[in-house]
């Protein structure tokens, strides 16, 4: 009777981690139409037409997805982001699972999954499809069946943690880091016990098993992640910050007030008598964080960690206000504090707004448009900007294209600096008869070129005197100028007439991969 009692209460917690996924999931659903396309999604609907064991940029797992979701529910905004919603009411849960496992009861949960659900760059990183939305799903449920091993001391369950970071692997690189940190934190804290289970070296043969075929793909064609994220250092393409500015903007990314709640579950679950017995956690986070300042990471690198930290938090003030009676007001103040403070930044993530509105309304929170890449500008957050623009771009080429005589169309390639255009060229292209474009930026350069030769090319993000460097006789088109979009998507269309070296030997030395 005490088992079923425990299990029932167990169940009520977590109805309210069901009600707040869903909520995410439905307000996800209502607004991902209403801009456009986001540059990167148009890159992974042309991957999701070439599968592969790996990418240039990328691990292979995101295109299959994708591939697997088209050939479902179609191409349609709705359709290609349904599955990053569902992920982002998933992330929610696992939250809800994680809080419980740490002694929080339905305080605890509300607090942190409504945290997490709050939370902008979560929140963000579910309006599109990528990577990011299924990173988190991975990394919290490994640390949720690491968890359960240790309450339940039932080592089979690391077996979990393996094929959950085997596959996280396959979704997204930055998981080594992830992994490397955890296993130093095991290393580093009681649970070190575990590396003398056999489960845990068979976890740890799982995740070899799941990542080989992407290092095998990696090792035939030279490591060109490597290669690709050198070059992003050598030509410090990311805004690189100093740790004081890199832990200021994961408290802004978080939601401000939500630092009270992580914050919190960090000090937890590294100082706290209770949450001393789950220190691999916060070791974790501490080791991550240390690793992606040292490397100069993108501050939202981190945010798939801190569903665990939010849960942690939650289970602090559950605690803190059962042991300060006066403090109980708290319980509604608190998740009402965050719950309106986030509604607040809905606009700046969520495609709300009307686009000219967007500027103004940072404006009146006295927030600027914030950079992650040095050469980054535009009146809008790139998240927001690279949204805009491809349809009407794809049709001014069209103009130029289909203004050409048919015997010189059918020998003119369109050649896309960078995979965004080349990408929408590819999606929205055929409806006006316009043929796949080429690009030697990342992936692409794989694609190569095809059949063309070089005698006529529409060129698209090229600058004048590059193309006059490469072509003998360069005719400049119309300008692409559309408003909100980013600074590099403003320029001449150009028409090459001729390359002055042949194609396959131009190939290699127009290669961009940044």
């Amino acid at each position: 009777m005490a088992e079923l009692r425990q299990r029932g209460s167990s169940s009520n917690d977590m109805s309210v981690a069901w009600l707040l996924a869903a909520a995410a999931v439905l307000l996800q659903m209502s607004v991902n139409g209403r801009y456009g396309y986001f540059r990167d999604e148009l890159y992974y609907l042309a991957l999701s037409r070439h599968l592969a064991w790996g990418y240039v940029d990328l691990a292979p797992m995101a295109p299959l997805v994708l591939r697997m979701s088209t050939a479902l529910f179609g191409e349609s905004l709705h359709a290609i982001r349904l599955l990053p919603a569902l992920a982002l009411g998933a992330e929610i849960l696992i939250t809800g699972l994680i809080t419980r496992e740490l002694g929080g009861k339905r305080f605890a949960v509300l607090l942190a999954c409504l945290s997490v659900f709050m939370a902008p760059v979560i929140l963000g990183n579910a309006t599109r499809f990528s990577m990011n939305p299924f990173e988190p799903l991975f990394w919290m449920g490994s640390i949720y069946f690491l968890l359960a091993a240790i309450n339940r001391n039932r080592p089979q369950l690391l077996l979990w943690c393996g094929l959950l970071i085997g596959l996280g692997l396959e979704n997204k690189h930055s998981t080594a880091f992830f992994l490397i940190s955890l296993v130093i934190a095991l290393l580093a804290t009681p649970e070190r016990r575990w590396f003398g289970s056999r489960y845990l070296w068979m976890a740890a043969g799982i995740i070899i098993l799941l990542a080989l075929p992407n290092l095998i793909w990696q090792y035939r064609h030279g490591f060109p992640t490597w290669v690709d994220l050198s070059n992003v250092k050598k030509i410090h393409k990311n805004v690189e910050l100093p740790p004081l500015a890199f832990l200021k903007q994961q408290i802004m990314m978080l939601l401000p007030i939500s630092v009270i709640v992580w914050l919190a579950g960090f000090g937890f679950l590294l100082f706290h008598r209770e949450g001393s017995r789950y220190r691999v956690l916060g070791a974790t986070y501490v080791i991550f964080l240390v690793i992606m300042m040292a490397l100069h990471g993108k501050d939202y690198y981190l945010a798939p960690i801190y569903p665990m930290l939010f849960a942690a938090g939650g289970v602090f003030w559950q605690k803190f206000i059962e042991s300060h009676a006066r403090l109980r007001w708290a319980k509604v103040a608190l998740p009402v504090l965050i719950a309106l403070l986030g509604v607040v930044a809905f606009p700046l993530v969520l495609p709300i707004l009307p686009p000219d509105r967007i500027g103004p309304y940072m404006e009146a929170l006295g927030i600027g448009v914030s950079r992650t890449e040095t050469h980054m500008s535009s009146a809008l957050p790139q998240h927001f900007a690279d949204e805009f623009g491809w349809p009407e771009m794809v049709a001014q080429v069209a103009q130029v294209y289909n203004s050409m005589p048919a015997d010189e169309r059918a020998k003119t390639a369109i050649l896309a600096g960078n995979y965004g255009s080349a990408g929408a060229i590819d999606f929205f292209g055929p409806r006006y008869g316009l043929p796949a474009s080429i690009s030697a930026h990342q992936n692409y350069y794989y694609w190569g070129f095809r059949q063309y030769t070089g005698e006529s090319i529409i060129m698209l993000n090229w600058n004048l005197d590059d193309a006059q460097s490469w072509c003998r006789n360069v005719v400049e088109g119309p300008k692409i100028d559309f408003p909100y979009t980013m600074s590099w998507e403003h320029y001449n269309i150009l028409i090459c007439h001729g390359l002055q070296a042949p194609m396959a030997e131009a190939w290699p030395q127009i290669k961009v991969w940044d």
